[in-house]
């Protein structure tokens, strides 16, 4: 036995609850017939599902997605509640978290009714939409996410059993204490994803088994490499503020590059001089 009461926070963006939930079998581009994982993040207080996003992948950087999806909508919450599955405790998320300000909480393992708000959002959505859906007639993630979005926008719109509002309503009477994101650019840099690599002496790094230059000035150095997983070529070496764009190693071309050689010295004149 565990002593349980129920709780609310008082006000829209003080706590959001995420989960993955997972969702039927569809076809991929291939025609391969792939599970799908529903990805959702509620508000504590309005029960307003402020993201949700189906995916072929219930993976860290699906879940960073619905996350920054959410904040550049709703603004900054205060707390994140979500449990200890892989997409969710990670080192990167926990960076994430850190750089916009909100505090990130784990619910106990096994212990489903700990985090009751998004596994009562999930069973709403099942018997409201996906029960009433024929998954025979889906034929691709998108039109599946298309399908999502007008699922969401009823459930925002629907009053509520507990609350005895609709979501929308109580996110119009307590939205004033939301934290807002300073800039696009901002908010675009702290879901970058940070690693430590160490540069090589042919001034060479890795990021998920591929290699790429850095500046030489880093040769032997360990740095802070900061990067999206699906978008490579914009990775960068962060440096006292400074970024230093990656380039994609091409041994090629790098042995048609002239090197930096450096004057040699004489040491037989600066002997005779000496003397």
């Amino acid at each position: 036995m565990k002593d349980r009461k129920a709780f609310e926070e008082p006000f829209f963006g003080a706590m959001w609850q995420a989960d993955t939930c997972y969702f039927p079998y569809i076809s991929d581009d291939t025609g391969k017939r792939k599970r799908t994982y529903l990805i959702a993040i509620v508000d504590d207080h309005t029960r307003m599902l402020v993201s949700a996003q189906l995916f072929f992948e219930d993976s860290a950087y699906n879940f960073q997605k619905v996350l920054k999806d959410a904040v550049s909508t709703f603004g900054i919450p205060n707390k994140l509640y979500c449990d200890h599955g892989p997409s969710c405790e990670n080192s990167q998320l926990t960076y994430i978290c850190g750089s916009i300000g909100t505090v990130l909480i784990h619910a106990p393992v096994r212990k489903g009714a700990a985090k009751a708000k998004i596994e009562r959002t999930f069973g709403v959505l099942k018997s409201r939409w996906l029960n009433g859906l024929d998954i025979n007639q889906i034929l691709s993630l998108d039109e599946f996410n298309l399908e999502l979005v007008e699922a969401v926008r009823k459930h925002n719109l629907t009053v509520n059993s507990s609350t005895e509002q609709t979501p929308m309503n109580r996110f119009l009477s307590t939205r004033g204490r939301i934290r807002i994101p300073e800039s696009e650019e901002w908010l675009h840099e702290c879901f970058m994803n940070r690693i430590n690599r160490k540069v090589k002496n042919d001034s060479t790094l890795s990021i998920q088994n591929m290699q790429f230059n850095a500046p030489m000035q880093f040769m032997r150095q360990s740095v802070e490499v900061r990067f999206l997983p699906d978008r490579l070529s914009e990775a960068y070496v962060f440096d006292n503020g400074v970024r230093y764009p990656l380039k994609l190693t091409d041994k090629q071309a790098n042995g048609k590059v002239k090197r930096n050689v450096w004057p040699t010295v004489d040491y037989s004149k600066g002997a005779s001089a000496n003397v």
